[in-house]
């Protein structure tokens, strides 16, 4: 099957956006430089202090398998121009020639590699720092794919290529056929998802595009009556993208939760965002809900990876199916033995609309048997005192 690479991907699930670049050193997100007006020389000196610790990338796939994330995207170069890779005399504006002096990508896929994780690799397609972008277009082209060519040859099988940013230049040639033949030279399997933006979500740009993107919005079902072809929603687990030590709007569990089983009912991935410190590492916050959010994921993995929409509906929860078991995920069920807890509104009424009967039902975080009121109906009952999820799931079949 031609698309089998394709199929794969909707059963990741789940993974883990990375946006770390020369801008992490400033901690005001990876938009400063250009928003502020930074001096580019000024911005330049940064490489001087780009020093980043020796197992930021093990640290980092750590923290994404403990999260039930099966891939990660770096991005490899960002708008501001900086690469997180060998450039191979391209330029010298890459981490080889800063102060850490080496080939951070090497050192993400190899992590990757070593633990399960599949690597995908973000490159920007607008460039801030390098002059042909605005002086020669079609100059600038060929620097971009020759910088493309180099991440397929020289990191082995990687998963996908992400790019971002043609709405910048929305009448301008691209000369996507070939940049996507360069990719399909080296990595025939490799995912190509090239991001709409905030306003044209889930458009497919080129018969190329393996995936869509609902970039900070919410994902809907994707038309694959011309061929396969995936999803994906981006969103962040704060505000900003790159690292902003100001930024102290973080997302709750529940919340993410909510918003990964967002994407699942319309089979679409999640691609959730951290954003790396000034050294690679991971803020506090961000690795524990991460890893918090790993605990439900891990009790519901059934649900997560292989179960996808059902053709049927139900009242008060989202009906997914895997075979011959169904699971309905319902949304906000609080922890029982609690009044100040549980409300009576809380106490919803899960009616499963099928003519077939409804059996073998039993909760998926604990397998206790679930009481049906009648051979489509039961009560969400509330998680056992001593948890509290959020989001719960049943599991049952039909006869």
């Amino acid at each position: 099957m031609a698309y089998e690479y394709i199929e794969r991907f909707k059963k990741m699930g789940f993974g883990l956006f990375c946006h770390f670049g020369l801008y992490s050193r400033q901690g005001i997100g990876e938009w400063a430089s250009h928003i502020y007006k930074v001096d580019r020389n000024e911005y330049n000196k940064l490489t001087q202090e780009f020093d980043i610790a020796k197992d930021w990338a093990k640290k980092l796939v750590a923290t994404a398998k403990s999260a039930g994330c099966k891939y990660i995207t770096l991005t490899t170069r960002h708008h501001e121009g900086f690469s997180l890779f060998d450039t191979c005399g391209l330029n010298e504006f890459d981490a080889p020639h800063s102060a850490c002096g080496r080939d951070l990508v090497r050192e993400f896929v190899d992590a990757c590699n070593a633990e399960g994780i599949v690597p995908f690799l973000y490159h920007t397609l607008l460039d801030w720092w390098h002059p042909d972008y605005k002086e020669n277009f079609p100059k600038y082209i060929d620097y971009l794919i020759d910088s493309v060519e180099i991440l397929c040859k020289n990191y082995g099988k990687i998963g996908g290529l992400w790019f971002d940013g043609f709405w910048d230049k929305p009448d301008a040639d691209w000369q996507f056929d070939r940049l996507y033949a360069t990719i399909r030279k080296y990595q025939p399997e490799a995912m190509i998802i090239n991001n709409t933006g905030l306003s044209a979500l889930g458009e497919v740009s080129h018969e190329e595009i393996d995936s869509v993107t609902f970039e900070r919005g919410k994902p809907t079902f994707v038309d694959t009556s011309k061929r396969p072809i995936a999803g994906e929603m981006c969103e962040g687990i704060s505000d900003h993208w790159g690292f902003a030590a100001g930024d102290l709007c973080f997302k709750s569990v529940p919340q993410l939760i909510e918003t990964l089983l967002d994407c699942r009912k319309y089979n679409c991935n999640l691609l959730l965002n951290a954003g790396p410190t000034e050294d690679g590492t991971l803020t506090v916050i961000e690795t524990e809900l991460l890893k918090y959010l790993g605990r439900w994921i891990k009790t519901n993995e059934e649900l997560v990876y292989n179960a996808i929409p059902a053709d049927i509906q139900a009242e008060n929860a989202d009906v997914f199916v895997n075979g011959e078991y169904y699971y309905a995920a319902i949304r906000r069920v609080p922890m029982g033995a609690n009044v100040n807890v549980a409300r009576p509104e809380d106490n919803k009424v899960i009616k499963v609309h099928t003519d077939k009967t409804i059996t073998e039902a039993a909760w998926l975080d604990d397998g206790t048997a679930i009481e049906l009121e009648d051979g489509q109906t039961f009560k969400a009952a509330p998680f056992p005192y001593g948890k509290s999820g959020s989001v719960r799931v049943a599991k049952f079949k039909l006869k």
